[in-house]
């Protein structure tokens, strides 16, 4: 594959949340606003392609019995690195999101990528595998929060956006609102899929 293929395939081939399936934990818990799916985004992008270069450096000496343990301390390094960024720079996001930045270190995307991908594959190849499936996340979660954001709270980062006579619906920032709203967007992109491969 080439490195625009890489970098593309996490948009919608093998997009983490909506086709692959991964990752719903943050999905689910972090996607009530716009703010924290981009927070949370960006946290697990940089994991992502840092770790995935890491791993695919150290491959070829890293002994096969003890690999993932490897991996999951070269992950909870870069983890520690966001978490402590995010405390010093951004405290009320770092505040918002809670035990979902350390909780990176085992999230599915990020040991996923690093055992079916940077494990096998070069380090530019890996670089763009993270970028994408970093951004794919990402873009993502700011769907599902826009759309819970908006129906539960009539703002969109923060900022007004429905009339002021419109009257939230609680249940888009709950939890069987993320489940309801996961489900609607994996059937849009199931849809999509099945027109492409007629």
């Amino acid at each position: 594959m080439t490195f625009l293929n890489e970098l593309t395939k996490g948009f919608i081939k093998e997009n983490p949340i909506f086709v692959i399936v991964l990752g719903m934990c943050p999905t689910l818990a972090v996607s009530t606003s716009v703010n924290n799916a981009i927070g949370m985004g960006f946290a697990a992008t940089f994991v992502l392609i840092c770790s995935n270069i890491i791993i695919s450096m150290i491959k070829d000496i890293t002994p096969d019995k003890i690999r993932i343990p490897i991996y999951i301390v070269v992950i909870a390094a870069f983890v520690s690195i966001v978490d402590m960024v995010m405390a010093a720079y951004t405290p009320a996001l770092h505040k918002s999101l809670g035990i979902f930045i350390p909780l990176i270190v085992v999230n599915c995307i990020i040991l996923g990528r690093a055992e079916a991908f940077a494990n096998r594959n070069t380090v530019l190849s890996s670089l763009a595998d993270g970028i994408g499936m970093g951004l794919g996340f990402t873009f993502s979660l700011i769907i599902v929060a826009t759309i819970r954001e908006i129906l539960g709270s009539g703002t969109w980062l923060g900022f007004k956006v429905m009339p002021v006579t419109y009257d939230p619906m609680l249940v888009a920032i709950l939890a069987p609102g993320a489940f309801i709203t996961l489900g609607f967007l994996m059937g849009m992109m199931q849809m999509m899929k099945n027109k492409r491969s007629r």
